[in-house]
């Protein structure tokens, strides 16, 4: 840029010097007239060469452009510089986009990349195969076009992303993929599917596995558990030493069963066929349910408090919510010491509707908090036996969660306590008049 101006300058110092030197000798006008021929003939040059850049313009090719005099050879070079520049990193990106594309193309899983509009830029071969794409026919379509199940439009839709979802193809429904959308870049999208077909069929297997096992198991517990009882009321012919070994085996029959019932319930929860029948649930009394329950097993061990707004309700179905809403407080009962506070709040949270139980136990570590949920996980195995968990009872609660488009929300802190959070969406909530409802139990 520098040599640029430098160069402009010196082709115009000399002309005003002549020109200066005619002023004297011949007189202004010869003069003038010297410097007006000058500009008129700078000028030509100019349009010359600016002519000759138009015309290469139209066919822009390296080997073809004008090489310039004067100040045009300064900018036909750095023109040529930048496009060699640019050429160059062109070559570079194309070379970069043709390895990720056989990368790409060499992958199991599917892959489709998306511009800003959601329309189709590229595709592997297993995403033609398994979503019926045609590369060379449906670049520049929308994806919504093409992937017509509503559970897909409703996922492109929802700009919520965090979550993968499954489909089952039109072309071939027995194919189970698994989709995710992976947002990148200026608003585009990297559309990724996976054949999952055999890891559902051994879910499915596991989980027809334990409801026929559960099922099975239920009639055989029931009849053992009646003669152990029968056994244990039988006040002569059982030796008073060996009446306190009925009176186990009873409680671990007894522990046996609300095992067996908590796996048939979380295989009804996980199977697809069972929709629950949903209706327009009052909350509030079936928190007064929840809490007669809760006050039966405390058995005046703890204070029971219920905080309830009467004018919020939800749709759902009640029997599934009244286990979920039961399980979060027998977890609060069986794990606060005697004396402790259990409260119990249902209202609103902004737009959601939201239950909290909330107690004074002995609090979760926080390595411990994200895997409470996970089937049989327990941070203190002694003590979980001990108050007669199953291990099941916040799996099954997120189960059901999950089903009412709702998420379970967990804070504790050791030696203080802990908040259990059921959190429903806006779209479940149903207001009514307000009534005033609060219960209290005391130990």
């Amino acid at each position: 840029m520098h040599e640029f101006r430098w160069r402009l300058l010196w082709l115009s110092i000399p002309t005003l010097l002549l020109c200066l030197l005619l002023w004297p000798l011949a007189g202004l006008e010869y003069a003038l007239g010297a410097l007006a021929l000058a500009a008129i003939v700078y000028l030509l040059a100019h349009f010359y060469w600016l002519e000759k850049l138009a015309k290469w313009l139209k066919q822009p090719e390296l080997a073809t452009m004008p090489i310039g005099s004067g100040i045009w050879e300064d900018v036909f070079a750095a023109l040529y510089q930048e496009i060699r520049r640019q050429t160059s990193s062109q070559t570079q990106l194309s070379s970069a986009l043709e390895r990720f594309q056989h990368a790409a193309s060499a992958l199991p899983d599917g892959v489709v990349l998306l511009n800003t509009s959601d329309q189709i830029e590229w595709c592997n071969p297993p995403a033609e195969v398994q979503l019926g794409l045609r590369l060379a026919q449906d670049t520049g379509q929308p994806i919504g076009y093409l992937v017509r199940q509503t559970e897909f439009t409703s996922y492109l839709q929802a700009q919520d992303y965090t979550e993968s979802i499954k489909l089952n193809t039109l072309r071939n429904p027995d194919i189970t993929l698994e989709v995710q959308l992976i947002p990148f870049g200026d608003k585009q999208k990297l559309l990724l599917c996976r054949d999952i077909t055999p890891m559902e069929k051994l879910e499915t297997m596991r989980r027809d596995f334990i409801a026929n096992v559960s099922h099975e198991l239920r009639t055989p517990l029931t009849v053992v558990g009646g003669f152990l009882e029968t056994l244990e009321d039988m006040e002569s012919g059982i030796p008073e030493s060996t009446r306190q070994y009925f009176k186990l085996m009873l409680e671990q029959t007894v522990r046996m069963r609300h095992l067996v019932e908590d796996l048939l319930t979380l295989s009804q929860l996980e199977s697809s066929q069972n929709v629950p029948q949903e209706t327009e649930i009052e909350i509030p009394s079936l928190l007064n349910m929840v809490m007669t329950e809760g006050e039966s097993l405390s058995n005046g061990r703890h204070r029971l408090l219920l905080e309830a707004d009467s004018s919020i309700c939800l749709t759902g179905a009640t029997e599934e919510l009244h286990s979920a809403f039961g399980n979060l407080v027998s977890n609060a009962i069986r794990y606060t010491p005697e004396g402790g506070d259990i409260t119990l709040k249902w209202g609103l949270r902004g737009d959601s509707a939201e239950f909290c139980v909330t107690d004074t136990g002995l609090g979760i570590e926080p390595q411990h908090i994200s895997r409470l949920t996970e089937r049989f996980y327990r941070v203190d195995r002694s003590r979980s036996r001990a108050t007669g968990g199953t291990g099941l009872g916040l799996s099954i609660v997120k189960h059901i969660l999950t089903r009412h488009q709702a998420r379970l929300e967990i804070q504790s802190e050791v030696g203080k306590g802990s908040t259990f959070s059921a959190v429903f969406p806006a779209a479940r909530v149903v207001r009514k008049n307000p009534i005033p409802d609060r219960k209290e139990s005391a130990a």
